[in-house]
């Protein structure tokens, strides 16, 4: 039988666990808004109303909450709209390619046409998409609340990728030069 002791120990390095957790949570989401931040464009999956996912380029133009939520502006009358009207599911993925970086976002989305967070996230380059900008009468946004997520980051230099693929053969150990990490949003 434990003692009390031992169990105010057990207790304490529970407590201590639970913090590294968090810890390593808030690191992992700052990485995720890092990571998306420097990835302009992305790609919306939605489900269409035949059962069917379908994806398109959005632009998240760096917006990412301090929770991992984004937020995209739309017309409200699009297709995609109607899609999120039927099943809130979605899945948001970011691709840098060049630099080794991936990242994907997995959550509910809904339309927001709040006229002062419009103009809070409007930005100039939107006018590419919006000529009438802010006084376009369809302006909306999509915002994705964010529930789970996960990334992969490596390093994108040559000089990075000799140096694993060289200690991946001279240990006989796969290269493990990759930061990966999934993150509950919850």
């Amino acid at each position: 039988m434990e003692n009390t002791t031992d169990l105010l120990s057990k207790a304490a390095q529970d407590e201590q666990s639970k913090r590294v957790d968090v810890q390593n949570e808030d690191r992992s989401l700052q990485k995720l808004r890092d990571l998306i931040k420097d990835i302009n464009f992305c790609m919306l999956t939605t489900l269409d109303d035949d059962g069917c996912l379908r994806s398109r380029p959005m632009s998240a133009n760096g917006e990412v909450e301090a929770n991992g939520d984004l937020w995209f502006f739309i017309y409200a009358s699009s297709h995609k709209v109607t899609e999120v009207n039927q099943n809130h599911q979605v899945n948001v993925s970011f691709s840098a390619p060049d630099k080794q970086c991936y990242v994907s976002v997995s959550g509910t989305a809904e339309l927001i046409r709040d006229p002062a967070k419009i103009r809070e996230l409007w930005q100039p380059e939107l006018k590419a998409w919006f000529p009438k900008e802010l006084d376009e009468p369809d302006i909306a946004l999509l915002k994705v609340n964010a529930i789970k997520a996960e990334y992969w980051d490596a390093p994108a230099s040559w000089v990075a990728k000799t140096v694993g693929f060289i200690k991946a053969v001279t240990t006989g150990e796969q290269e493990n030069m990759t930061e990966n990490a999934k993150i509950d949003l919850r």
